[in-house]
């Protein structure tokens, strides 16, 4: 074989966009030269890697196991690539951070604000999602950090510890009434409870904790946001579960209280977290020292 990452980066390609003809205009190549290449790496290994169908071609089960390899290390070479640009000129660049919306907002936004004023050359990328589409996110190279819930168990990630936060019941002046009172679990699930409806680290934690003590946590509404989570808890529309950090404004104003509850909730840690044994971009080094 003359030049396997040559070979392996035409098969990345007709793989990636299901076409000879989309992966040589990719690769700035004629289709034969393309064709070629393939018939090259399917000698190689002694296996038909492409089926031919009426769009263009499909990998076969072989193909597609090479594949899961190939487009690892192309998500590498880009990552490095973009490293090199970044150490070439530490004052220009971009920063890529993922987390959720509440998370940005509550716990990021003056590292944020302070990292921009001293660095504004530096442009800044916010991914919203879930931890687990975060987890995603950096390892396909989307991202640069993360900020996210703890435990992360997962041995390709590194997650340094930065805050603690509390999770609590809370509820506006319709649930007057339960102001002071410490509920059971059994009590406070006959009034409509309102979580996340996503698969949040928190929603996830507090099933846990009620399944624990044989009950389902079943909530009479779920919200997108946790601004929702908020405002349904004000209008009287059940109990929130929120973070008591991102309701002090509320909670010191009166217009929610947290509802007490017999059993103590676990605190919550949120850490950065990166790729493990891979060099962080100058930005994304910078950024971290700011959180620190």
């Amino acid at each position: 074989m003359t030049n396997n990452y040559e070979l392996y980066k035409v098969f990345y390609w007709a793989a990636k966009t299901g076409s000879l003809t989309q992966a040589a205009k990719s690769l700035y190549l004629t289709q034969p030269s393309v064709s070629h290449a393939i018939k090259q790496l399917e000698e190689s290994f002694g296996l038909t890697l492409f089926y031919r169908t009426s769009k263009g071609v499909a990998l076969t089960q072989e193909g597609s196991i090479l594949y899961s390899y190939i487009e690892q290390s192309q998500i590498l070479i880009s990552l490095a690539e973009e490293k090199m640009a970044a150490l070439k000129n530490l004052d220009s660049g971009e920063l890529r951070i993922g987390g959720s919306d509440s998370l940005f907002k509550h716990y990021l936004l003056p590292y944020l604000e302070d990292f921009h004023q001293k660095h504004p050359s530096i442009r800044l990328h916010l991914n919203h999602g879930t931890t687990p589409e975060v987890i995603t996110f950096l390892k396909e190279g989307r991202i640069d950090l993360g900020v996210v819930r703890m435990p992360i168990v997962d041995s390709q990630l590194e997650v340094r510890e930065s805050i603690q936060l509390q999770d609590c019941f809370v509820a506006g002046s319709r649930y007057a009434e339960l102001k002071g009172v410490v509920l059971t679990m059994d009590l406070l699930l006959q009034y409509p409870v309102i979580l996340f409806s996503r698969n949040s680290r928190a929603r996830m934690a507090i099933s846990e904790i009620f399944q624990n003590y044989g009950y389902n946590l079943k909530p009479e509404i779920e919200v997108g946001s946790v601004d929702l989570l908020i405002e349904f808890a004000r209008r009287g529309l059940g109990i929130s579960y929120v973070t008591r950090e991102f309701v002090t404004k509320e909670l010191e104003e009166g217009s929610l209280f947290e509802v007490q509850l017999d059993v103590e909730l676990p605190p919550a840690h949120v850490g950065l977290m990166t790729i493990r044994n891979m060099p962080l971009s100058s930005s994304a080094s910078k950024f971290i020292e700011y959180v620190k």
